[in-house]
């Protein structure tokens, strides 16, 4: 049995190539992959060939964020042939001493489909057919598309994102809130927070287009920073004026922007990542702004599967494009230009049925 992936093997160098794949054993599944989302990171290592200390030195099939449907099991596994499934990328050791301590996001063991943080690297989901340990797959109800599903992922790092808001802060209703960045993290961290009883939340972003989406998803004020920069004067008054902030951009211009909205012993969520930075540690001091960063999640996974399965939490508005995966070197372009896409996708073919 042979499938297709799409392996990259250096910046701007990615192949879409076929390689041999095993029937699935005790314990495993065998998908067909149906839609694949091109994170964030899967754009630094396209682009960048990695972020900060990330970076891809063999060849990597990306994609970690993706969706399938059961072609066959192994023993032990009670799936049925067509069961549309959310697949967990994230998958720690349950031994270490993080994992004892319920940390498993900070797994010393943790393998994470399409993860260049380790060396051989972690290969990804995006690829035809694809064997799964059982463990990893959620499956979803009928009437939820495939597109959907494939946002289990982002939307559970927001989800984290939101929970360790509350962690630090207890009830989020009430709080002034600004989220910086309105690409897919920034309004899935917007769809997260709702339901945690947070209204009135306002959003910046640099392109009209991010902006109106933001709208789509229940912004209740919106700013284009880079068109008006001087809206965000009134939330700078008096030391700051916001509660809580999620930065969604990891942009230096826009952390300074927060830092300047923030109100003293105000909270900022770090959730977007990039290199080092420069960053206004005398405003972090002076406001005694409490900064915390957020990554990846662990049972929230179940949580947004949940979400979308009723559709409590309506992912449509943010996926914007869908690529065949023979297109997916246009389509990494596509994702990364912000003034035409959110959310991009790759879909899979059903060439190689085993």
């Amino acid at each position: 049995m042979r499938t297709r992936v799409a392996r990259l093997y250096a910046a701007h160098d990615l192949r879409v190539e076929e390689q041999d794949l095993a029937p699935p054993g005790p314990g495993e599944v065998l998908l067909r992959m149906a839609a694949g989302g091109i994170c964030g990171s899967d754009l630094h290592y396209y682009q960048d060939g990695g972020f900060g200390p990330v970076r891809v030195r063999e060849p990597i099939i990306c994609g970690h964020e993706a969706a399938g449907r059961v072609v066959e099991t192994g023993a032990g596994v009670d799936l049925a042939p067509g069961t549309l499934v959310a697949v967990n990328p994230s998958q720690p050791c349950g031994v270490c001493e993080y994992c004892r301590r319920d940390m498993p996001i900070h797994c010393l063991d943790m393998h994470f489909m399409g993860s260049a943080m380790r060396l051989p690297h972690e290969q990804g989901m995006f690829r035809d057919l694809f064997v799964v340990p059982a463990r990893q797959v959620h499956p979803l109800p009928e009437g939820v598309t495939e597109a959907e599903a494939a946002c289990a992922e982002p939307l559970a790092v927001c989800l984290h994102a939101v929970a360790r808001a509350r962690d630090l802060l207890g009830d989020l209703a009430g709080l002034r809130v600004l989220i910086s960045g309105a690409g897919p993290i920034g309004l899935l961290v917007l769809a997260a927070a709702r339901p945690a009883g947070v209204g009135g939340i306002t959003v910046t972003d640099l392109t009209d287009a991010a902006l109106e989406r933001a709208r789509a998803m229940g912004a209740a004020v919106t700013i284009n920073v880079a068109t008006d920069p001087d809206a965000l004067t009134p939330l700078q008054k008096d030391k700051g004026q916001v509660d809580l902030i999620f930065d969604c951009s990891a942009a230096g211009p826009a952390l300074r922007a927060a830092f300047a909205c923030i109100r003293p012993r105000g909270t900022i969520l770090q959730v977007g990542v990039t290199g080092d930075m420069t960053f206004p540690l005398n405003a972090l001091v002076g406001k005694e702004i409490t900064w915390r960063g957020s990554q990846r999640f662990h049972a929230e996974f179940a949580e947004a599967v949940d979400l979308i399965g009723d559709r409590r939490i309506d992912l449509r508005p943010i996926i914007t494009h869908s690529l065949p995966l023979a297109r997916a070197r246009e389509a990494f372009e596509l994702a990364g230009d912000r003034s035409l896409a959110c959310k991009v996708q790759l879909t899979f073919g059903t060439e190689d049925t085993p």
